[in-house]
């Protein structure tokens, strides 16, 4: 599943194109949207959100999400049909494997842009009122929650509890403060990491936790489980990421 860095390159490269301000000329794929509604319709900007892609028309709204399995081509085409398929005068877009929906609001009224951990308008003072409003939460699944983190998924979660040596099954409310704080900091941190080394095809020579076996701090076995509520892999090490409450 994208994470929220990867919505960020896809949304830079379009933005390359100089597709904001252009008219879609016509529209295919197996979408159950209308899809006769973009025909001549402007597009007046391409925003992410968390894990979101966003096609943004005056009164209305196509959200985007990749799913486990989705994926996109700027200017190509699959031999398989898309899922929705754009095209523009001289560019085209398509996208596979990815849940579709027109949704009849702006963009602006839909999406709190604080949330996401890309965004400029992200707020961490809010991120971290979001976490203590919830103190039976374990950390695992907070770090997953697009609430309060948008963005974040199942490596940047790893990775992040393991450079804050924090364990996975600790309860928020148990928590320090002062390691909230640095969940919170590091999160942001960590997603701009991912979106460096994303753009150096380096992304996984850099992961420290995430789908690895032995502990590069302690040198001794990682524990691999399908932990909190959504049940998503967490490598951890009991040794040095410790576990509140």
């Amino acid at each position: 599943m994208p994470e929220g860095p990867s919505i960020v390159i896809l949304r830079e490269a379009i933005e390359e194109l100089g597709l904001k301000g252009k008219v879609i000329r016509h529209v295919e794929g197996n979408s159950k949207i209308d899809k006769d509604r973009l025909i001549n319709q402007q597009v007046t900007d391409f925003k992410s959100w968390g894990k979101h892609f966003l096609i943004c028309f005056e009164d209305f709204t196509i959200r985007i999400h990749f799913l486990l399995f989705g994926s996109y081509l700027i200017n190509e085409r699959k031999k398989m049909p898309p899922r929705l398929g754009i095209i523009f005068d001289k560019d085209e877009l398509n996208f596979y494997t990815s849940s579709v929906q027109l949704i009849e609001q702006p963009a602006d009224e839909l999406y709190d842009w604080s949330a996401d951990i890309m965004s400029e308008s992200w707020k961490p003072a809010a991120a971290l009122k979001k976490l203590k409003e919830k103190p039976k939460m374990l950390a695992c699944d907070a770090l997953l929650d697009q609430n309060i983190f948008a963005g974040s998924g199942n490596i940047i979660k790893n990775e992040v509890l393991f450079r804050i040596r924090m364990h996975p099954l600790s309860n928020i409310g148990e928590t320090p403060d002062a390691k909230l704080k640095e969940m919170v900091k590091e999160t942001r941190n960590y997603a701009f990491d991912f979106l460096e080394w994303k753009k150096e095809f380096t992304l996984k020579k850099h992961w420290l936790a995430h789908t690895k076996t032995i502990c590069p701090r302690c040198d001794i076995p990682f524990h691999k489980e399908y932990l909190g509520r959504t049940k998503r892999r967490s490598y951890f090490c009991e040794n040095c990421q410790r576990r509140y409450g």
